[in-house]
């Protein structure tokens, strides 16, 4: 463990000696300097969790529909700002048994920012998530996926669990057509292994187009055996 420990610390040195290193270390989905990250879980079980950013929003009466239409679990990386301006979301979601996760209070970029700025933007929101009910971990997602050093250092030393995604149909699409729900399905099917996390945003309104592909995205996954789960129960996934 020690001689992994010093060779992580001389690859993050050499990354922040330079512009393009800081930027490639701040943005990465995979790695961060301190406490543990998910992108996704190594597991041969077909289990898969659908998670939604950015919300609540107007349209959370057409996502919880369609969820509970498909019988589907999700986890919602919500924004406090954004439970307060929507009261009784984040409790309908609960209800409907679905995870809560902590997107930040105000989904501002968290790198060069003080240890004050990153300790009230997860409380304030854990607040609100255990204000709606929720009784489980809550997982924390950097908004923009943006990290440096005052973001993971905090949630290591609050043992807290930094999730990113493998899977991001609506903006990775190598189709042009990323904002048609065809393309969208059609990148999911083909990017999801076992253990994937799967990023979508049909809480903003520019992103109808993920809304829509949801169906294509539940069915199609399950008829190759797929499963859908919460982060929290992937997270205990072998």
């Amino acid at each position: 463990m020690r001689k992994w420990l010093i060779v992580a610390a001389v690859v993050v040195l050499v990354l922040v000696g330079s512009g393009v290193g800081l930027y490639v270390l701040m943005n990465a989905r995979t790695f961060q300097l301190f406490g543990g990250l998910t992108y996704r879980v190594d597991t041969e079980q077909k289990v898969v969790a659908l998670t939604f950013d950015d919300g609540p929003s107007d349209k959370a009466p057409s996502i919880e529909q369609g969820l509970a239409d498909l019988k589907a679990p999700a986890t919602f990386f919500l924004i406090g700002s954004e439970i307060e301006k929507h009261p009784g979301v984040a409790e309908q979601l609960v209800a409907q048994g679905h995870q809560l996760a902590n997107h930040s209070y105000t989904h501002s970029r968290m790198v060069f920012v003080g240890a004050d700025f990153v300790a009230a933007e997860i409380e304030r929101t854990d607040a609100l998530i255990r204000k709606a009910g929720f009784p489980g971990d809550i997982v924390f997602r950097p908004p923009y996926s943006k990290k440096l050093y005052q973001l993971p250092r905090y949630l290591s030393d609050h043992g807290r669990k930094t999730i990113t995604w493998d899977v991001e149909p609506d903006s990775d699409s190598s189709d042009p057509a990323s904002d048609d729900p065809k393309a969208i399905v059609r990148t999911t099917l083909d990017q999801v292994r076992p253990g994937s996390i799967i990023l979508l945003h049909p809480w903003n309104a520019d992103h109808d187009a993920d809304l829509a592909a949801l169906p294509g995205i539940v069915d199609g996954l399950r008829a190759k055996g797929y499963r859908f789960v919460t982060v929290n129960e992937l997270l205990t996934t072998h």
